[in-house]
């Protein structure tokens, strides 16, 4: 033990792994020569990786909005990994970040069990190695969802030898598997160290549900390579105790500042808009009317269902598959999912608390009137885009860019809630919602699971309208037959498939005549060839895809890779975009696997410090070490 005792303790009196809050602190104003098992406690290095895990600023920024928040379409960023770009230094950083993260994780497991070897241990120890392996497999999972082939015994030493995919995965199922099995709920932690779990305070039966409902995500992502298996463990780990209530989520609280516990959404140049993904799938979903929901005062904003906007064909992109493309709706919608108003916040609705001032050195958020130009940046038409609702398809619009001053503008957009910008809430990395509907999937394929697909379904919306607060429209949500701009339903039991297309009334934006316009509901390829909207897992994704709104974004960039769920809009084309090849004037109109993001490159400084690691880890990937290039578990082009 005197080797990993050495290590820690020199980590923790560098102040290599803590952070500055004072309550976590160890007292380091001690000889590290003289560090002893009584110094060198396994909670320490549970909080301190959970801690850090939680993202600072620096890394936050990067990883979770540029790269997951991007990729899943969360918000609109037109540019890195959404049109198949990436930027070395982001990666650089997050990789060292999350290898960090894992080295102080092993250093749990690996004191945890040296103490128990030696007998220096509490009653409680073992529950702690338990809990520290639960928490080893979440961020390796991070990790190999991230960038792919890595170490399983890695991050303790130098090179470390890259495992592929399906290993990895073989891996954290069993850690999760046996660290579940082996927690002790006769045994609890004394209430001196729950501070140092920021997540459960060391409740093991939460640790045991963390676990279980891990292992069911990590099963249900092998679903489309390696059935037989997701269903072997999915089937075990769902019999056991899973989270099933919103105090069963492991979340991590949020403070003011800047170091791990600052929030992951608070750098105020990130402005975070409504993308064409989520507004294609808010609008019309459920069948709720915006005058249910808003103030009286709104409700003259209101236009009718059929009301698709004013039409710019000059001013908005002419090569994409986005069912809302070329109209500016002047107003707000007739009907929309409860969930959008409390995300994403109107343009010009100052008085809204949860309004986003950022970034508070400008006025931009402020101003509401922007311009369309022409090809001699003359006037063509002033918007005002306050009490408006609307969102900018990605991609490479060409000359329009320039001219449309309205589309990308701070404030003409719907921008994400202040609500996750004050650090003042809780980031969540499982929430119930996700039980509910990982069940209501398991069902579907037939797999045995707790309840049936259809309760499982309404269980997981209604658990995150409770979040939103929305919970009072949920009945009614639920038995709407409406179709969103996807083609899908809220219903369960409606299963009917979509028209083909509606036709929909609009106003010349240039010349103000009115029109109808043949709205055609897109087809995505990725999923069963194109040839569903509306079946039960398309519903149970977009439900799912939604909840985890803005807390998950990984998973759900994770569902997209594994099913091309929900529908995606592929990015404008209207000038090429030579990271995204395939992607052209002749095949915009349905979906591939090859226009959206697959992975992260590893990081340039890899191939330096572990040549053969690197070897190893790209010849595991099946492919060169590219976005583009597919997880194991991941649709194939």
């Amino acid at each position: 033990m005197k080797t990993i005792l050495k290590t820690a303790f020199i980590l923790l009196a560098g102040g290599l792994i803590f952070n500055s809050c004072s309550e976590d602190f160890l007292d380091v104003n001690v000889d590290p020569k003289a560090a002893s098992s009584d110094q060198v406690q396994v909670e320490y290095f549970i909080n301190n990786s959970i801690t850090g895990t939680q993202m600072d600023p620096h890394v936050a920024e990067r990883a979770y909005v540029l790269y997951w928040k991007t990729a899943a379409r969360q918000h609109r960023v037109n540019g890195a990994v959404a049109l198949g770009t990436y930027n070395d230094g982001w990666s650089s950083d997050y990789y060292s970040y999350l290898s960090g993260w894992l080295k102080t994780a092993n250093l749990a497991v690996n004191v945890a069990e040296e103490k128990m070897a030696n007998g220096s241990d509490f009653p409680y120890t073992p529950n702690l190695l338990q809990a520290a392996r639960i928490w080893r497999v979440y961020l390796m999972s991070e990790f190999t969802d991230n960038f792919g082939p890595m170490p399983i015994d890695g991050f303790s030493g130098e090179n470390p030898e890259f495992r592929e995919v399906k290993d990895v995965y073989y891996f954290m199922l069993d850690e999760l598997s046996d660290a579940t099995s082996k927690i002790d709920l006769n045994i609890t932690a004394p209430p001196s160290i729950s501070k140092f779990d920021k997540a459960y305070g060391f409740d093991f039966l939460k640790w045991k549900k963390y676990g279980n409902s891990m292992r069911m995500r990590l099963a249900m992502r092998l679903s489309e390579v390696d059935e037989a298996k997701a269903k072997a463990e999915f089937e075990a780990a769902a019999s056991g105790d899973i989270i099933m209530t919103h105090d069963d989520n492991f979340k991590v609280e949020e403070r003011p500042g800047w170091d791990p516990l600052s929030g992951v959404m608070t750098r105020e140049w990130n402005s975070q808009p409504l993308s064409s993904t989520l507004n294609n799938l808010f609008l019309g979903l459920g069948g709720i009317p915006s005058a249910d929901q808003l103030p009286a005062e709104l409700h003259d904003h209101i236009k009718p269902a059929d009301y698709m906007g004013q039409k710019y064909e000059n001013h908005w992109p002419t090569y994409t598959n986005d069912p809302s493309n070329g109209f500016w709706l002047d107003g707000l919608p007739a009907k929309i999912d409860p969930r959008a108003y409390k995300a994403f916040i109107i343009p010009g609705y100052f008085d809204n608390p949860d309004f986003s001032f950022f970034p508070s050195w400008t006025q931009d958020a402020r101003t509401t009137k922007r311009n369309l130009l022409d090809e001699n940046d003359q006037v063509v038409d002033s918007i005002d885009g306050a009490f408006t609702w609307n969102a900018a398809p990605l991609g490479a619009w060409g000359d329009r860019t320039s001219r449309n001053q309205v589309a990308f503008y701070t404030g003409t957009q719907p921008r994400l809630s202040q609500k996750f910008r004050r650090s003042n809430d809780h980031r969540i990395f499982f929430g119930n919602w996700e039980t509910y509907f990982l069940v209501a999937e398991a069902a579907v394929r037939g797999w045995s699971a707790p309840m049936d697909a259809k309760t499982a379904y309404e269980a997981g919306v209604t658990a995150s309208f409770e979040y939103w607060g929305v919970q009072d429209h949920v009945t009614d949500y639920l038995q709407s037959e409406d179709y969103n701009r996807a083609g899908t339903s809220a219903k369960f039991d409606h299963m009917a498939e979509p028209p083909a297309s509606v036709t929909m009334t609009y106003v010349d934006g240039y010349t103000s005549e009115e029109g109808t316009h043949t709205m055609t509901f897109p087809t995505n390829t990725i999923y069963k060839n194109g040839s569903v909207k509306n079946d039960a897992l398309t519903k149970i994704i977009t439900q799912k895809y939604l909840a985890q709104l803005p807390w998950l974004p990984l998973e759900a960039w994770n569902d997209h890779r594994r099913l091309g769920l929900p529908f995606m809009e592929n990015p404008a084309v209207d000038q090429p975009i030579t990271t995204l090849p395939d992607l052209t004037q002749s095949s915009y109109m349905t979906n591939h696997v090859r226009f959206f993001p697959q992975r992260l490159k590893y990081p340039s400084g890899l191939a330096n410090s572990n040549p053969d690691g690197y070897s190893q880890a790209v010849g595991f990937l099946g492919g060169p070490d590219e976005i583009l290039t597919p997880l194991w578990w991941a649709q194939k082009p």
